[in-house]
């Protein structure tokens, strides 16, 4: 009676297995492998792709062992996987904590520990781990990131492991975590938190980038500076515009700055040069006081709100100079100088994408096809099998193999929206936005930065780039979700 019961789960299990996504998953494998062979192949000592003391053949260890991974996360209970969210988590914190003092050095991180012959990197499974824990927690009490508080536990849930994560040296691996903010809007996190982020990179990329050029050919004028602040009163202009009902002060403000702003620029410009920076901190005071002025009288906290937004906004970006050359490393400061194009570095930050754009261009429409890669195999990129894997799609597999993944990635994301939409229950429709979060920062990120387009912070192409923590940590995420979502039927019935 018992083996008859456990053959009916293990059929309902295959039955209700979303075999569409486990196909792309294997598609990505297969495509990831031969990838890696062709960054890794070495001609003049014509080793064998299957040689385990080959990175190909250390790949293949890897891909089977994560498919009999898969196929045992499979196998259990997913109500046991949830049930043991909080010790998982728990567990995971503290391997983060004592890996700098287990990890050997490689490349200035401390975030591997050897066993033997192998090294793992916690930090790759910890996402799994965090997913857990924040799908849990706002699933059983119900909370509400709409509300401060609520979001306010849920984030430090993520920042916990992110510092961890920040203090092996590893602040690539850490960035990563930020991408459970795009759950939490998902989830009731107001949109303004993520607007907040991205005009916080902005006035970062800006204020770097325009900070020694001069305004309008005025010496005394940063065109930086200006821009930001500019930009700094005209999102909480508008801001007014959006979240409060009144429509005649965002028309003040705004029309009061802009004024300020033109009048400035043309009396420095014809008549007597001088620095209008003064004339835009007026401004921007003027409307955090009159923001304020509002909230009180008013009773409308909405202006209270945007008011912290604009003074936030003005702290950091003065502080952004301090961060820039005090508090990254230098390595992280060269790459962000070169991604600006403030420096060329072409023998040093900046040699990795030269090659990696060289390779990906010569690859032209069709790719010189596997193993033919001349770039790849001269070595020109030093992480081709690794973070650059990119670039040896594109000069292998030219155009078309490189949208083809980006293809089937992009249907791969959207099948997991899908999958996470359906769930009946919060828990696995958390945790599935979750998993989808985690895959699309690392697609978006590391190709970005073989493509010049975003920094080089270390990341690798999930089930492409060499190495077992991430291939296994990707497929834990995967496939406890597609658990999760197999067991969706009983939990509607």
């Amino acid at each position: 009676m018992a083996s008859s019961s456990k053959r009916n789960k293990e059929q309902s299990i295959l039955r209700n297995l979303d075999w569409f996504t486990l196909f792309i998953f294997v598609a990505l494998v297969a495509m990831g492998w031969m990838s890696v062979c062709g960054a890794s192949y070495d001609f003049e000592q014509g080793s064998q792709l299957l040689d385990f003391s080959s990175r190909s053949g250390m790949q293949m260890v890897w891909i089977v062992t994560s498919l009999m991974l898969g196929a045992l996360i499979l196998c259990v209970d997913d109500r046991l996987v949830e049930s043991l969210s909080y010790i998982i988590y728990i567990a995971f914190l503290a391997l983060l904590f004592v890996t700098p003092m287990l990890a050997h050095d490689i490349k200035g991180s401390l975030s591997w520990i050897k066993i033997g012959s192998f090294s793992i990197q916690p930090a790759e499974f910890a996402k799994f781990a965090t997913a857990l824990c924040v799908a849990k927690v706002i699933s059983s009490f119900s909370l509400d990131l709409s509300r401060w508080r609520d979001l306010i536990i849920c984030s430090v849930l993520v920042l916990l492991p992110m510092g961890l994560i920040i203090m092996q040296k590893e602040t690539g691996s850490a960035l990563v975590y930020l991408a459970f903010f795009l759950m939490f809007y998902r989830e009731g996190m107001a949109g303004s938190i993520l607007f907040a982020g991205a005009a916080a990179v902005f006035y970062f990329v800006v204020g770097v980038r325009y900070a020694e050029v001069p305004l309008w050919e005025i010496p005394q004028i940063s065109t930086g500076e200006f821009l930001v602040l500019a930009a700094i009163h005209i999102f909480s202009s508008c801001m007014m515009w959006v979240y409060t009902s009144l429509r005649k002060p965002f028309l003040q403000v705004l029309l009061f700055g802009m004024g300020a702003y033109i009048l400035a620029v043309l009396y420095a410009k014809y008549l007597i040069p001088f620095n209008a920076s003064w004339v835009l901190w007026i401004v921007v005071a003027a409307t955090i006081s009159y923001l304020l002025y509002l909230a009180v009288r008013k009773q409308l906290w909405s202006y209270a709100l945007i008011a912290l937004f604009a003074i936030g906004s003005t702290g950091f970006f003065y502080s952004v100079n301090y961060v820039l050359n005090d508090v990254l490393q230098p390595h992280q400061q060269t790459r962000i100088r070169v991604l600006l194009g403030l420096e060329d570095d072409p023998k040093g930050a900046g040699y990795n994408v030269i090659q990696a754009k060289i390779a990906i261009g010569s690859g032209g429409l069709k790719g010189k096809g596997f193993l033919n890669g001349t770039q790849t195999k001269l070595k020109y990129v030093p992480e081709q099998d690794t973070d650059f894997i990119f670039c040896t799609i594109g000069e292998e597999q030219g155009f078309v193999g490189s949208a083809l993944v980006l293809v089937l990635f992009l249907v791969f994301i959207l099948r997991l929206m899908h999958l996470a939409e359906r769930q009946p229950l919060r828990f696995g429709r958390i945790f599935g936005y979750c998993v989808l979060s985690i895959f699309l920062f690392h697609v978006f990120i590391n190709v970005g930065m073989v493509l010049g387009l975003t920094p080089v912070i270390g990341i690798p192409l999930p089930f492409f780039s060499y190495g077992g923590s991430s291939l296994w940590g990707f497929t834990i995420l995967l496939f406890v979700f597609l658990r999760i979502d197999a067991a969706r039927n009983r939990l509607q019935h």
